[in-house]
């Protein structure tokens, strides 16, 4: 305890008493709910929205709103939210984090918070980790909100759903996707039936429109960027963010926020010259042609190695400035050393699939970017899959900011608790356990070599085997899972294996991994959604008695991560709900967290002891150290996420400007106004440039004109007004400001009458308020998707102005800026030049018809051919050689064209 808090008291404790209070109200209404009929008590809902329009707060309904979640809970699922849980929905209401430990209930918690927030009619995002846990949530907790009146939806990757008891689905395969089988197993071996018949399909707007909505934080990024390149307000699905309520929030919040969400559409056809830069990667020396930093996660090439890459390739890239070539080789040499297979990725039928560090599931669907998963396929002999321009992009992080009010539940934030606050404004509160927790977290051993750690480790199972107690063993890696299973194997001692290469078994071995002598080996995907219970599933009171009685699950950490919470996760799958257990973390010096982090002196120890290397130490000293070591690399890696979202802030604020401008433009009835002043600035630049000398002889007005004419049509004797504009009305003589400002005068008055012209193509005005839009939208999102590869590009390369003194964040916020208005001053501009030419494609397309009615088209094939030339071509019933010509330069027809 530190002094502050001897002194103060604890500040998280004080934060729960504050909740107290409302616990002895909802307790205090719950023998007057019991008496309600099921009507009476769904009523309830309509009663508080009632009181809401009338101006009461959601605080002040509260009690009695979290009392009907409970009473609905116990009439539906039998099961009564614990007061502990109570004080839970309260943080999740309040906009915080609730810390709440692995077995404590928070899908059930979720359900207070998300009703009482569901009530003003705004919609509640709750965000899941997977599809799976978003339809098992939605259905099982769907029971609850159903009770009392309030709908429920579901966002998967390709379907979305409503929950709906009285829908009978005519085959349950209509709800299942691919997993779908492996879930109901899980289901089944759980403590909870779900009807997974009840999910109706529905359109995804009808999900969202839903007063409460799961979904993954996936779905949810992408459906947003997707609203963002709608090209109509029917086409967006989702409502304004008004409140989420994160599952598992460090996952999402924190270790997902590293990965920015991307449309994205092929771009070029993949190179094939990525083998060949993985084959001259493979013929260099670490050391002598190139220098691997683990802690900086960085590898370079020395001097050596870029003369010896050139004798590779036949040229030296270097000397040529052939910056995508050594764009290329960079990415080839981090894929040859800093990416290891059945660690980072796997490879499945020929497929290149990311493996999530923190949680061991594979990432289907998602690639590195800046052609490093392209270098990766061609390190490994995979297909390389073509290069991406990107549409669309957003980080979590100013996805989930854009929530009024947020909130999150996990059984490890304590430690993030910092960047939660810094990035989200989110305070972490822990919540107390029902039971008194009794898990013993015993001392590391820590050991000289690997071989020697796992030979301990292994012995060590085979003990705890003996007196019947369960084990859970968790690896960090995939390969390291396997080694240790061949180990397990050899010594006769049966396990099941869990890793991302087999997680179809996920649910049947962690549901069983609470049984007498069981031994499951699993990376740190372990189970979450099923919760271990001793003596197995379903529970069974003589078999769980038994192991109590042999000390509970013990867990046993293979290797400290390098993030403390990554660790207190795999102990938290022991000791649920007041049950007996333990854990042990095994450290050996060949570990990459000591390896590379360690102080000189701990490794000193170890080899001043002479210990054998199946012999451990328990020093506090050494704990003491590795647990130093992981905090300085979690807050090496808070401050990489820092910067990276600085950065990322920068371009958040062109996205959210460009997404409210598209935003309005879809909600206009008529764009004309908008376009309007798009056209009055151009004409003002116009005129500008060609007035800008002081001697009034040389102002161009034949240049004003030409550069005009290719925006809309001017009248044949627009030059000669515009030069009549130089004459003074009297004696005066004009300044060059009133000048301009009658010539701008009477342009925007002809831009007006072209407008006009322009009505009378279209027999309906909706048709042109239609293109207009459509003209509108094409420019920016052309536009757009060009500002993200620049931004992206000075991104890469803006690291290089701090060599001249300067800050690259703020250079890098200089230029972003001066893009930013280039971008917005060339949507202008590819408007202006293309608006007025707009009514040129109908008019071509009746001459067309005009002219095959007169036998003038022939036709060759699929294809046509005109007789007479087509730019000649007008609208009306009569093709005449006096007729304006449709081009702009006011003249007619025959002396236009000379046809």
């Amino acid at each position: 305890m530190s002094l502050v808090t001897k002194i103060f008291g604890d500040p998280n404790v004080r934060a729960v008493n504050r909740f107290r209070p409302n616990v002895d109200k909802i307790n205090a209404l719950e023998s007057e709910l019991i008496k309600l009929a099921d009507g009476e008590l769904k009523s309830k809902t309509a009663e508080f929205r009632l009181r809401l329009e009338k101006g009461e707060g959601l605080d002040l309904l509260l009690p009695e709103a979290f009392a009907c979640v409970r009473e609905a809970s116990k009439r539906t699922l039998h099961q009564r939210h614990f007061d502990v849980q109570l004080i839970g929905g309260m943080v999740l209401h309040s906009g915080a984090v609730a810390e709440m430990r692995t077995g404590e209930g928070k899908t059930l918690v979720a359900t207070l918070s998300s009703f009482l927030n569901a009530l003003p009619g705004k919609g509640v995002h709750v965000v899941t980790v997977n599809d799976y846990l978003a339809r098992r949530d939605a259905v099982w907790m769907g029971q609850i909100h159903h009770a009392l009146g309030l709908s429920v939806g579901v966002v998967n990757h390709e379907a979305s759903y409503l929950y709906d008891p009285h829908f009978q689905a005519r085959n349950s395969e209509e709800v299942k996707d691919e997993g779908s089988k492996e879930d109901e197993k899980r289901d089944s071996v759980g403590m909870f039936k779900i009807e997974y018949s009840y999910l109706r399909p529905c359109t995804r707007k009808e999900a969202y429109l839903a007063d409460i909505t799961y979904g993954t934080n996936n779905e949810f990024g992408f459906d947003y960027l997707r609203d963002n390149m709608a090209t109509r307000l029917e086409d967006q699905v989702q409502r304004p963010p008004h409140y989420a309520i994160v599952d598992e929030v460090d996952s999402i919040l924190i270790d997902e926020a590293r990965t920015p969400l991307i449309i994205s559409a092929p771009a070029e056809e993949a190179a094939q010259s990525y083998y060949e830069y993985a084959n001259v990667i493979r013929r260099l020396e670490l050391e002598k042609d190139y220098l691997v930093d683990e802690k900086m996660h960085s590898a370079t090439f020395t001097d050596e190695g870029v003369t010896n890459v050139a004798k590779h390739l036949g040229r030296d890239p270097w000397k040529e400035n052939d910056f995508k070539t050594v764009y290329h080789l960079d990415a080839a040499l981090k894929a040859q050393t800093l990416y290891k297979l059945d660690r980072n990725y796997v490879v499945r039928e020929g497929e290149v699939i990311i493996v999530d560090e923190f949680t061991g599931r594979l990432m289907h669907g998602r690639r590195y970017s800046e052609g490093l998963h392209q270098a990766i396929e061609a390190k490994e002999g995979a297909k390389i899959q073509r290069e991406s321009q990107t549409l669309a992009t957003i980080t979590f992080q100013n996805l989930f900011r854009m929530y009024p009010k947020l909130s999150g539940m996990t059984g490890t934030a304590a430690t993030e608790a910092e960047e939660f606050f810094k990035t989200y404004k989110l305070e972490v509160i822990a919540v107390p356990t029902n039971k008194p927790a009794v898990r013993k977290d015993l001392q590391d051993r820590i050991y000289k070599s690997e071989a020697g750690k796992f030979k301990a480790v292994v012995k060590e199972v085979k003990e705890r085997v003996a007196k019947g107690q369960p084990v859970l063993l968790g690896t960090i890696s995939i390969d390291k899972n396997e080694v240790l299973s061949n180990l397990l194997a050899q010594e006769g001692v049966q396990h099941n294996v869990l890793n991302a290469k087999n997680h179809e078994k996920e649910a049947e071995f962690i549901a069983q991994a609470g049984r007498s002598g069981a031994v499951t080996l699993a990376t740190n995907m372990a189970g979450r959604g099923v919760d271990i219970i001793l003596g197995g599933n379903p529970p069974d009171p003589e078999a769980a008695a038994k192991v109590r009685e042999a000390g509970g699950l013990h867990v046993i950490g293979t290797e400290r991560h390098e993030s403390r919470r990554i660790d207190n996760q795999l102990r938290g799958r022991a000791g649920r709900q007041g049950d007996p257990g333990s854990s042990q973390f095994f450290v050996s010096l060949d570990d990459d967290l000591m390896r590379i982090f360690a102080t000189p002196s701990v490794k000193g120890m170890l080899e001043r002891l002479g210990l054998p290397e199946d012999v451990p130490i328990e020093n506090r000293m050494v704990s003491r150290a590795i647990e130093s070591a992981q905090g300085k690399v979690e807050g090496s890696n808070f401050d990489i996420r820092k910067h990276l979202l600085e950065y990322d802030d920068v371009l958040n604020r062109h996205r959210e400007s460009i997404y409210r401008r598209r935003g309005e433009i879809m909600a206009a009835e008529d764009c004309w106004p908008l376009i309007q002043e798009m056209v009055d600035r151009e004409l003002e630049r116009i005129v500008q440039f060609h007035t800008a000398i002081e001697d009034r002889k040389l102002w161009n007005f034949k240049e004003i004109v030409s550069t005009i004419l290719t925006i809309m049509p001017l009248p044949a004797d627009a030059e000669a007004t515009l030069i009549g504009c130089l004459k003074p009305a009297g004696e005066d003589r004009l300044a060059d400001a009133e000048i301009r400002t009658k010539m701008l005068e009477y342009l925007s008055s002809v831009s007006k009458e072209a407008h006009e012209g322009l009505k009378h193509r279209f027999k309906d005005a909706a048709d042109l308020a239609k293109i207009e839009r459509g003209v509108l939208l094409r420019a920016i999102d052309t536009l757009w998707v060009e500002h993200l590869d620049a931004i992206d590009h000075l991104r890469a390369g803006i690291g290089l102005r701090g060599y001249g003194q300067r800050d690259p964040l703020v250079e890098y916020k200089r230029e972003a800026f001066r893009m930013y208005n280039g971008l917005l001053a060339m949507v202008d501009r590819q408007v202006v030049y293309s608006v007025y030419k707009i009514g040129f494609a109908a008019q071509q397309q009746e001459a067309q018809s005009l002219l095959t009615r007169r036998g003038m088209i022939q036709q060759h094939g699929d294809s046509k051919e005109a007789k007479m030339p087509a730019t000649g071509l007008v609208s009306g019933e009569k093709l005449g050689r006096n007729d304006p010509c449709y081009c702009g330069s006011g003249k007619k027809f025959k002396k236009c064209h000379g046809a």
